[in-house]
């Protein structure tokens, strides 16, 4: 069945008018089906959410209960080792394990955090006076300047324990007993903090180069 045309006369008023209408009936219908285009997003985001939250659950478990097993299992390792080797190391923060074929090892240790007692600012106060009390010339000047560095914090108000190892470098090299010891005061009052523990895996690829297996969700 064919459809039958009209046609419409309007004045020039009268079309302006129609075509003013039909404009914002479509730029109603836009906003309409872009707030449901909205709305069918964020019920994808909660559902992919919610689909992915169990699985990520089950991983994050299970990767602990390995990890715990594998410390576990290390701990009698590294019992032996000190048994064995007759070695004790007070300050060793991680132990490296390599098979007999020497295509594999684990790597099981400690990351810290730079912390300090408060006698550390005695330490750097007598850093401080000694080394300022240099500046005669633009030799001391510097050598003033590049300790002042190595005393500056970080952004958490922390000394730095590597730059400390530069200052008593510095300080040996000076031979002066008072600022060696502020260094050792410093030093003295160093107390890291265990932030987590860490397991590294390592295999040798085809090229006879270590290679990492990746364990977290930012390496696979």
């Amino acid at each position: 069945m064919e459809e039958k045309k009209q046609t419409v006369e309007m004045t020039v008023e009268e079309k302006q008018e129609y075509e003013a209408f039909k404009a914002t009936q479509a730029e109603k219908k836009a906003k309409e089906q872009a707030k449901r285009n909205r709305e069918a997003y964020k019920e994808l985001v909660d559902e992919t959410i919610e689909s992915v939250i169990p699985d990520l659950r089950l991983m994050s478990e299970s990767l602990k209960a390995v990890k715990q097993g594998v410390l576990n299992d290390f701990r009698r390792v590294i019992e032996m080792k000190s048994e064995v080797l007759k070695l004790k190391k007070d300050g060793q923060r991680s132990d490296t394990f390599t098979n007999s074929a020497g295509d594999k090892r684990i790597t099981v240790g400690v990351y810290t955090t730079d912390g300090y007692r408060d006698t550390v600012e005695d330490g750097i106060a007598i850093v401080k006076e000694y080394i300022e009390g240099l500046a005669s010339d633009e030799k001391t000047k510097a050598l003033v300047k590049m300790v002042l560095r190595l005393l500056a914090r970080d952004a958490k108000g922390t000394l730095k324990a590597s730059r400390v190892v530069q200052l008593r470098k510095i300080a040996e090299e000076t031979g002066s007993e008072r600022f060696m010891e502020g260094v050792q005061i410093i030093e003295e009052a160093y107390q890291p903090a265990i932030s987590k523990q860490f397991i590294r895996a390592e295999v040798k690829n085809e090229n006879g180069a270590w290679v990492c297996i990746p364990l977290g969700m930012t390496e696979a």
